[in-house]
């Protein structure tokens, strides 16, 4: 899901906050699927050159706080035939922490930021230290731990269990905090272009 569109997504995944007991499995596997992918069928190049130089700056910050590049990075080799100057390889990052450009902004590009929770308390925690909230998702084997948790616990306008986050015309879509006000698609998003009139009869 990171990769869609590459990364240039507001309901791409930006942040994968993984409890510490899977986090080795966790980065095995996302590094491995990474590498079954190919370019020209599962990704392409960023939408311009400035788009590329901006992610770059994102990943070489964020590598120079002190997180690690498992795949992908800055050095990455270009495919052949891409000459536009807007390829930006996949990336996985890790050991990424509050206060680095990976954990507080968001990476408009094929990059995954992997930080690491001491609890699940921790983890929700983590989540929520963010101006935004569009989308969030939860993954579990305890699903009724996963409800409660997308409903009471995430700040976020839509939160999905065991699945990422979509853009689909049935269901309301739509952030708080900075993400922004109000919904569209479905009846609540027909709503928002209507005007409630009071009238009062004494």
């Amino acid at each position: 899901a990171r990769i869609l569109n590459g990364g240039q997504v507001c309901v791409a995944p930006k942040r994968a906050i993984v409890e510490k007991s899977v986090k080795a499995a966790f980065e095995q596997k996302v590094v491995e699927k990474l590498a079954q992918k190919k370019y020209g069928v599962d990704f392409g190049p960023l939408v311009h050159s400035k788009a590329r130089q901006d992610v770059a700056k994102q990943v070489a910050d964020t590598q120079a706080a002190g997180a690690k590049v498992l795949a992908g990075g800055v050095d990455a080799p270009i495919p052949d035939g891409e000459t536009g100057g807007a390829f930006f390889a996949p990336t996985v990052l890790t050991d990424v922490k509050p206060g680095m450009v990976a954990f507080d902004n968001e990476i408009f590009g094929p990059v995954i930021a992997i930080i690491e929770a001491d609890s699940e308390a921790h983890a929700i925690e983590l989540a929520n230290r963010s101006p935004y909230g569009l989308g969030g998702a939860v993954f579990t084997q305890d699903l009724e731990k996963g409800e409660r948790i997308a409903k009471s616990e995430i700040e976020c306008g839509m939160c999905f269990v065991n699945d990422f986050v979509r853009s689909d015309p049935s269901l309301p879509f739509g952030g708080v905090k900075n993400s922004g006000l109000g919904r569209e698609c479905a009846a609540f998003g027909m709503l928002e272009f209507v005007n409630v009139k009071t009238i009062c009869v004494k």
